[in-house]
């Protein structure tokens, strides 16, 4: 979902308010929720556990329709490689997910070598670049 949120659907973020400590997390998944308000811990209701949210400023506007905000939330689920690091995203990351290194209000997030589950590349290493970026 990451490269389907587009610049202008987060530009009225102004925080990005984490739940846990990112450094240890090498993906987050990011999705574009509809929340009924611009700040505040959004409802969760997902499996797994939400790990932070984005806050918008007071020029966000609620849709016409359904007077909703869209806000950016981070969630990982029980299956994913903080919980279970040799299982099914050992070696990868779900569609959705960004390295949270990466992410600020504003910025969509990439992934990134770690956050794909691989070493740093043979470049990398000899130009002495180390992960995380």
């Amino acid at each position: 979902m990451s490269s389907l949120i587009s610049a202008d659907e987060i530009s009225h973020e102004t925080e990005i308010v984490w739940l846990e400590n990112t450094d240890t997390l090498d993906y987050v998944r990011q999705s574009l929720d509809r929340l009924p308000t611009r700040k505040g811990k959004p409802a969760y209701h997902r499996d797994g556990r939400m790990v932070g949210y984005a806050i918008l400023g007071p020029t966000a506007k609620p849709s016409r329709a359904s007077g909703t905000f869209r806000r950016r939330v981070f969630w990982l689920l029980p299956h994913d490689r903080d919980s279970e690091p040799d299982g099914l995203y050992a070696k990868s990351a779900p569609a959705e997910a960004i390295d949270p290194r990466t992410l600020e209000p504003r910025v969509k997030g990439y992934k990134t070598e770690r956050s794909e589950g691989g070493p740093p590349s043979k470049a990398m290493q000899e130009l002495g670049i180390t992960l995380p970026l």
